[in-house]
């Protein structure tokens, strides 16, 4: 009776795939529960930091596969041009088939040491790391949603995406986060430099990226959205 897409790029992407109509099709976004980061911004977060970076170095964090859709490597070729104009440590969380590959072009650079790949981190450490982050990078050539983009803006920290696909709609440029052309290591690299060296724009797209959390993308919010499509779908099948 209904679909339930959770952005409207892949509404339009349904809709292409499968030929469906327009009022089939309704717009649910996913969310995040901005409250597990409360308890850790009354930690002392410092010594945690200085497990992945030095005081002195800002903090640059990628959360996701390391597969070639998520972009984890135009945002390691990027790293140069970012080293260029400030000091920063690049923590990468995650897996995936393209690990070796990203390691070897890192190892080939020389910047080993400016480069950290954490493999997996249970969620409590993930939710540490996301507070302590100058910037989190979402470098996707390809995303239906973009929820990795929402916990770090629920983090309060800055965030730098791809302006493609489900991404596009959650950030807000100068708003809420900045956005970068996709698959170009010369824009993330822009993007990510512009937010590491300018305070004041940091504070203002971190704190405006948490507000849109907190107003659009609370789970219990989107919980009553789609309680309403099924109470819809419901009120039609009983006539």
């Amino acid at each position: 009776w209904k679909v339930i897409c959770c952005s409207k790029y892949m509404v339009q992407h349904v809709k292409w795939a499968f030929g469906l109509p327009d009022d089939k099709l309704v717009m649910v976004p996913n969310g995040v529960n901005s409250h597990v980061y409360e308890h850790i911004w009354k930690q002392d977060r410092e010594s945690f930091r200085r497990a992945f970076a030095l005081p002195e170095e800002k903090l640059a964090l990628f959360v996701g596969r390391l597969v070639y859709e998520k972009g984890a490597h135009v945002l390691i070729n990027a790293i140069p041009r970012i080293l260029a104009k400030v000091n920063a440590k690049f923590v990468i969380v995650g897996s995936g088939y393209m690990k070796e590959q990203l390691t070897s072009i890192v190892r080939s650079m020389g910047l080993e040491h400016k480069v950290l790949f954490t493999g997996f981190l249970d969620e409590e450490k993930l939710n540490q790391l996301q507070t302590c982050a100058d910037v989190s990078v979402v470098p996707s050539l390809f995303e239906p949603f973009g929820i990795v983009a929402l916990e770090a803006m629920a983090a309060k920290s800055a965030v730098v995406v791809s302006d493609t696909g489900g991404l596009s709609e959650i950030v807000d440029h100068d708003s809420t986060g900045v956005k970068v052309y996709p698959n170009n290591t010369e824009s993330l690299a822009w993007g990510i430099t512009k937010v590491l060296l300018d305070e004041k724009y940091r504070a203002q797209v971190s704190h405006g990226g948490y507000r849109k959390i907190r107003d659009e993308y609370d789970w219990g919010k989107i919980a009553k959205e789609t309680k309403r499509v099924y109470e819809g779908v419901l009120g039609e099948y009983s006539k």
